[in-house]
């Protein structure tokens, strides 16, 4: 199967979980949201996209690192693909780099590549990479820059069992504690060499590599995941919290989390009982976004055939959470972003099906639980919008995703909001 089939495969599948396996029982009621203010509390307005006008560009990523925001994309399409990158700063985007390119590379829209400043100014890139006949195996690649993306390392795979099996959906993120390099969460396969379908688990696994690039080993965080839902991860005061889609014996495939201090990872925490019990995977993963010891989790879930978009707060750096906050306005396909403010709000996106068309939507959502207005970042009309994507700085929030012309040419999307400075 080549990646475009895979990608159309995907979309399907999407599609058919949001709106038909998943019911959508129009004639539901859906449940109130809580009260709102009637103040907009930002307008989306379209900027330049580093990925240019012209270019093929498709599956947008962005990674954070304080206050510094890098945007990656896919340039070429499947023929030719290449990660492509550029750094958002005061004055603009800075001109788009090369991270790796090669027909090797695994392409779809969802289990996406991407580009992690580190704290020390070292970049690190992490891609997918076929690996034999199965077209679901694929390997994890990592390599990394010490001048600004100049030059890059020789790519190494963080995973060392050598099966042709499904190794993906990766998540970058800056390891703390004495190491003080580089981390990565991925969706581990090998348990399913030579078994069946469904007669083996997917595992989320980590492995942690120091400064000068060793690896200090892997760890099982979870041994039976959701098979193809996506992770994230975000860096909070206590250090790293990682999100993703559990899957458990029942079926029941909820939001967890976990962290690591430096040291140890802790034991996985569940963020909200949805008790979604769904045999087979939504193709949906979490979205996480921390600032100290606060925390914000985005997910989508379709339990009772409504599919909706939530996010819940915890002010412990993960380790409880408060009620869940229904984002959504009718009915959501999920793929949800978050971003936290300075203020202990967070911003939630997802996508909306609204009548054909799927708007790419977004909303402030208090601390205490309270929404603000929605706002549609893109999509009003156009059914071709997906892989949306949200970020922000101190002043600004950025959004991306990708949007198919007239001549279905993919181009990478961007926008901004301004943010009141604190």
């Amino acid at each position: 199967m080549e990646p475009i089939a895979v990608r159309k495969r995907i979309l399907h599948v999407v599609m058919v979980v949001a709106s038909s396996a998943a019911g959508f029982a129009l004639v539901v009621t859906p449940p109130a949201a809580p009260a709102q203010n009637n103040t907009a509390p930002f307008t989306a307005t379209p900027i330049a996209s580093p990925a240019g006008a012209k270019a093929n560009s498709s599956e947008p990523q962005f990674t954070v690192q304080g206050d510094r925001v890098i945007l990656s994309w896919i340039e070429g399409g499947d023929e030719h693909p290449a990660l492509r990158f550029a750094e958002r700063t005061a004055t603009g985007w800075t001109p788009a780099q090369t991270a790796h390119a090669g027909t090797e590379m695994n392409v779809n829209a969802v289990d996406l590549p991407s580009v992690q400043l580190l704290a020390n100014g070292t970049l690190a890139a992490q891609w997918t990479e076929k690996n034999g006949p199965d077209p679901e195996a694929t390997k994890v690649r990592l390599s990394w820059s010490s001048n600004q993306g100049k030059m890059w390392s020789a790519p190494v795979t963080p995973h060392r069992d050598g099966t042709q099996t499904e190794h993906s959906f990766v998540s970058l993120f800056q390891a703390p504690g004495a190491a003080a390099g580089t981390g990565v969460v991925w969706i581990d396969g090998r348990a399913t060499a030579g078994k069946g379908e469904g007669q083996a688990d997917m595992a989320l696994r980590s492995s942690i590599y120091d400064a000068t690039g060793k690896q200090l080993g892997e760890t099982v965080l979870d041994p039976r995941v959701c098979e193809c839902c996506s992770t994230a991860a975000a860096t909070t005061s206590e250090g790293v919290i990682v999100a993703y889609r559990d899957r458990s014996p029942r079926e029941i495939r909820d939001i967890y989390v976990t962290g690591y201090n430096g040291t140890a990872w802790s034991t996985p925490v569940l963020v909200h009982a949805d008790n979604w019990q769904i045999n087979g995977c939504p193709i949906n993963g979490p979205a996480v976004s921390a600032r100290g010891r606060d925390v914000a989790v985005a997910w989508f879930t379709a339990k009772n055939d409504e599919g909706h978009s939530f996010v819940a707060f915890s002010h412990d750096a993960g380790r409880t959470f408060g009620q869940a906050v229904r984002v959504d306005s009718q009915k959501s396909l999920g793929h949800v972003g978050v971003q936290m403010l300075a203020d202990g709000s967070a911003v939630v996106s997802w996508m909306e099906l609204a009548g054909s068309s799927a708007e790419f939507r977004a909303r402030k959502v208090t601390a205490a639980g309270v929404p603000s207005p929605v706002v549609n970042v893109a999509g009003k009309g156009d059914p071709d919008t997906r892989s949306p994507r949200i970020a922000g700085k101190a002043t600004e929030l950025l959004f991306a995703w990708t949007e198919s012309d007239e001549n279905d040419v993919e181009h990478v999307r961007v926008a901004r909001a301004a943010l009141a400075a604190k």
